[in-house]
């Protein structure tokens, strides 16, 4: 008889609370756990996506040209140990600093122009491609996952995106075996984007992981959110999210995926090395610089939980750091 084994991460679907079920019966919570300490840290906390008491009102004049192809099928392989967050909360309290430092800008970013929008793709490859995002979305497998983030803020949510596995990019790409990193470029348009007038930022956001993390099944381009376009908010079209990692690593809006044999120095480790690194990887055990990391506030639910190894995916990424005993892999 074959037994499985479920994982620690797994189960059943049907334990999975609906949405419309946890909106009902969720209470909003009103203050931060940690906020003495995260509000003298605003100025260099990085871009994850939270929660607001205020509810995301459809600001979009125009309809996303996308809408048609969500929802999609769930891949049941990435399931969770907790529910999923509301939306509201997920589309409301967002950090983009291309559009201020404050937490409310999910309404300053509907001023982003989605169409036109071209993605390069460029650097070590064996051609360079310059595709729309609509010939993207075509080229592309799509299907939805539930994904756990847990920002370097140390709260956490759990959401169900759409999007493809970013391998899929890495294979349309055709990179040289020489290409040994993956730069992820953000969109750059000040009219737009009034927090990219800060001279102080090293614009554009700029993000990478290595080829081996790229290629990892659980690296994963976001295109979609709640069976449906991805709000501008939480980095429409094209947002990357790599749930193993802190939130400052999961980069919106991107134009550019550039292949190179450099390890690219990103956003938040420009500003500020000393508290955000290359790697970023989750661990309870490593404190960032300032607090700890060591339980993580659920968002909606006045309780807080142990933060895991990896955020619970060590089985599918602890094998890519073998040997890199030397790097500072976490924070």
């Amino acid at each position: 008889m074959l037994i499985k084994i479920k994982k620690g991460w797994e189960l059943p679907e049907s334990a999975a609370t609906p949405e419309s079920t946890f909106l009902k019966r969720r209470s909003l919570l009103k203050g931060l756990a940690a906020g003495p300490i995260l509000a003298a840290t605003a100025g260099l906390l990085s871009g994850c996506d939270g929660e607001n008491s205020q509810t995301a009102q459809a600001a979009d004049s125009e309809p996303d040209p996308s809408a048609g192809l969500y929802p999609v099928q769930r891949n049941l392989r990435y399931r969770l140990d907790r529910e999923i967050t509301s939306e509201e909360l997920a589309t409301t309290y967002n950090n983009y600093y291309e559009f201020g430092s404050s937490k409310n800008i999910w309404q300053k970013a509907q001023a982003l122009p989605l169409r036109p929008w071209t993605v390069q793709i460029d650097g070590m490859v064996e051609a360079p491609i310059e595709i729309g995002i609509d010939d993207l979305l075509a080229k592309m497998p799509l299907e939805e996952r539930v994904y756990r983030h847990r920002c370097v803020e140390a709260w956490s949510m759990a959401v169900p995106y759409s999007g493809f596995p970013l391998k899929a990019l890495v294979d349309m790409a055709r990179p040289l075996g020489s290409a040994k990193y993956l730069k992820m470029v953000t969109f750059k348009d000040e009219s737009v984007a009034s927090g990219q007038k800060a001279s102080w930022y090293p614009w554009p956001y700029v993000e990478g992981l290595t080829i081996e993390e790229a290629n990892n099944e659980l690296s994963f381009i976001a295109t979609g959110l709640y069976g449906k376009p991805i709000p501008k908010q939480n980095g429409a079209p094209l947002r990357l999210a790599v749930p193993w990692k802190y939130g400052f690593k999961h980069v919106k809006g991107l134009v550019r995926f550039e292949f190179t044999d450099k390890r690219p120095v990103s956003f938040w480790e420009e500003i500020q090395g000393s508290e955000y690194g290359f790697w970023a990887n989750v661990n309870p055990e490593v404190p960032h610089p300032r607090w700890s990391q060591a339980t993580e506030r659920l968002l909606g639910v006045d309780e807080r939980v142990p933060t895991l190894l990896y955020n619970g995916y060590g089985e599918f990424v602890a094998d890519l750091y073998s040997g890199l005993q030397g790097e500072r892999l976490f924070i």
